[in-house]
C-alpha cells in the first residue's frame, strides 16, 4: 500500500479555515444551502439519532433582530444566510410517540448527546461552504440570549439554539490564525504536561506578533517591576476568569432539559 498525501486537498482546505466576518451582499443560492447542510447530516451521530435541527434565517428583517440578541453582531445581519445549529430532542419525542413509548430527556447525557451531534455537523457544513468559495464564523453570541431567539424562531420544547453560523461570500479573505504547537494538544498514551508551559508561551508570542492584540505591555505575573507584550496568554486568562451566560441551566431546564 502506498503512503498517503498527508497534504491533500481535503487536509489543504481544513488547514486553510479563518473566520469571516465581512460579506459581500450577493445572495447564497437556496440549493447551496441545501447542499451546506446535507453535508453536516454526514457527520457521524451517536447511535444514528441526528439529535440537530438547522434553522436557515435569510429574511433580513429577522437576521437584524437575530444579529441584535447576539451582541450587536454586524456580521450576523449582513451575510445573506444566517444558520441556527439546535439541539434537538423534540423529534425524537415524535419518533416514541409514533412507537408507544416515551423518551428520557432529563439527563446531562441527553443533552450532551445533541450538543455534540450538532458540533460534529457544524464542522462539517462549514467545511462544505468553504468548498463552495463561501465564509462562515460561528456565533456563541446566539446563547447571550436564547429565550428571545428561542422566540424570534418558533423553537419548540427539547430544542435548544446552540450556535449560529454566517454563511455568504468573503469582502475580504482573512487570513487564518495560528494555533497551538501540537505538542499541546497532542498526547502519547498518558496525559503529558511536561512541555506545557514552553509550549503556551512559544504560542504567547506567535500570537503576540500576529499584530491582533492591543499593543502595550503589562506586568509580569508575580514580577510587577517587570513587563511583557500583552498577548494570547493575559488575553484567555481574563476571559476563562469570568463567569459568563450564567442564566443558561435555567433556559435549558425551561425548554425540557433537566440536566440531572
Amino acid at each position: 500500500m502506498s503512503a498517503p498525501n498527508l497534504h491533500n486537498p481535503v487536509i489543504a482546505q481544513i488547514h486553510q479555515h479563518a473566520s469571516v466576518r465581512r460579506y459581500k451582499p450577493d445572495p447564497v443560492p437556496r440549493a447551496w444551502i441545501e447542499a451546506i447542510v446535507a453535508a453536516g447530516q454526514r457527520a457521524a451521530t451517536s447511535s444514528n439519532l441526528q439529535a440537530y435541527s438547522v434553522v436557515a434565517v435569510t429574511d433580513p428583517e429577522v437576521r437584524r433582530e437575530a444579529a441584535h440578541w447576539c451582541g450587536d453582531q454586524a456580521h450576523v445581519a449582513e451575510a445573506p444566510v444566517f444558520l441556527v445549529w439546535c439541539a434537538d430532542l423534540s423529534r425524537l419525542d415524535r419518533v416514541c410517540a409514533l412507537r408507544g413509548v416515551q423518551q428520557v430527556t432529563e439527563y446531562v447525557e441527553n443533552f450532551l448527546v445533541a450538543v455534540v451531534d450538532v458540533a460534529l455537523a457544524m464542522q462539517n457544513a462549514a467545511l462544505a461552504a468553504e468548498s463552495l468559495g463561501l465564509g462562515t464564523c460561528y456565533i456563541g453570541g446566539i446563547r447571550n440570549h436564547p429565550r428571545e431567539i428561542i422566540r424570534l424562531l418558533g423553537l419548540p420544547r427539547l430544542t435548544f439554539p446552540v450556535a449560529g453560523m454566517t454563511i455568504g461570500f468573503p469582502a475580504v479573505q482573512p487570513q487564518p490564525r495560528p494555533r497551538l504547537p501540537l505538542r499541546a494538544v497532542l498526547h502519547w498514551e498518558r496525559y503529558d504536561r511536561s512541555e506545557e508551559d514552553e509550549a503556551l508561551r512559544e504560542y504567547d508570542r506567535v500570537m503576540a506578533a500576529t499584530g491582533i492584540y492591543e499593543r502595550r505591555q503589562i506586568p509580569v505575573p508575580g514580577k510587577p517591576d517587570q513587563l511583557e507584550d500583552y498577548g494570547w496568554l493575559e488575553h484567555t486568562a481574563r476571559r476563562v476568569s469570568q463567569a459568563v451566560r450564567t442564566h443558561l441551566r435555567a433556559i435549558l431546564e425551561e425548554q425540557g432539559f433537566a440536566l440531572r
